[in-house]
């Protein structure tokens, strides 16, 4: 029984995330068509047929319809229950290793910021501005809360930032995508100037490795979208970043 009560605020956690994680499927598809998020309803992408609530519950919906639409039996992308679970899943983990607190709750919305982004930017090679001015936002209340370490925060904004603002105006946007920078700006902001450093060189590394990988198997381009990778660095150095960073200074004995 007190291991089913300790479950329980994970559990709400859980439906909180999958509920948010069915707002990130209509953003994912409607934000690179530049069509509302708020005022279009619902429908099905083949026949147009307006979705009651109950062929929308995240998750469920899809698995009891089978992956169909119920008017035109059309099949609906398994991305939908995709991305509802994982946000809920990313959202349990956030907390388990973060606690109940202020800080997990911004770190829950700037995973789905960066789940969305990741996904739009894996298909169009493009990051919303609108999702960089989302996780801005987020940097600003990361700050307040956190003001006893105010410096570390503006530093983060402009640490990485700066840099490869640089390297965009002198490639010409060659090397790395306007959004990318707003980016790391953005989530500088969020996680200090320690952390994003971090996120940055994980990004790069597992970015790299991935598509070389990608390249050798599927033939893939050599032009890559660094925003999912950027945003798996900030996820990881968000979450650990502090444990990793602590652990390699000690074995520096600093």
């Amino acid at each position: 029984m007190l291991l089913f009560l300790d479950s329980v605020p994970y559990i709400i956690i859980f439906i909180f995330g999958i509920v948010i994680g069915s707002f990130l499927n209509v953003c994912i598809y409607r934000l690179p068509l530049h069509e509302s998020i708020i005022t279009a309803p619902s429908h099905c992408m083949t026949c147009g047929r307006k979705l009651k609530w109950y062929d929308m519950v995240p998750v469920f919906s899809w698995i009891v319809l089978g992956g169909k639409c119920r008017n035109c039996k059309s099949k609906i992308s398994a991305q939908y229950p995709i991305i509802e679970a994982l946000n809920g899943i990313l959202y349990v983990l956030v907390c388990v290793v973060n606690g109940l607190t202020w800080v997990s709750l911004l770190y829950c919305l700037m995973v789905s910021a960066l789940l969305t982004l990741s996904l739009i930017d894996w298909r169009t090679y493009e990051i919303p501005f609108g999702i960089n001015v989302f996780l801005f936002i987020l940097g600003i209340a990361a700050t307040w809360l956190d003001r006893g370490n105010i410096t570390s925060h503006l530093i983060g904004l402009i640490c990485v930032s700066v840099l490869l603002e640089i390297l965009f105006l002198v490639s010409g946007g060659s090397a790395i995508g306007g959004g990318d920078v707003k980016l790391m700006a953005s989530c500088g902001l969020i996680l200090g100037w320690k952390l994003i450093i971090l996120a940055f060189l994980l990004g790069c590394i597992i970015g790299s490795v991935v598509h070389v990988i990608r390249i050798k198997i599927s033939g893939a381009g050599r032009v890559l979208a660094m925003g999912p990778y950027l945003s798996v660095g900030i996820f990881l150095a968000a979450l650990w970043g502090n444990t990793w960073i602590s652990w390699y200074l000690g074995l520096l004995g600093l």
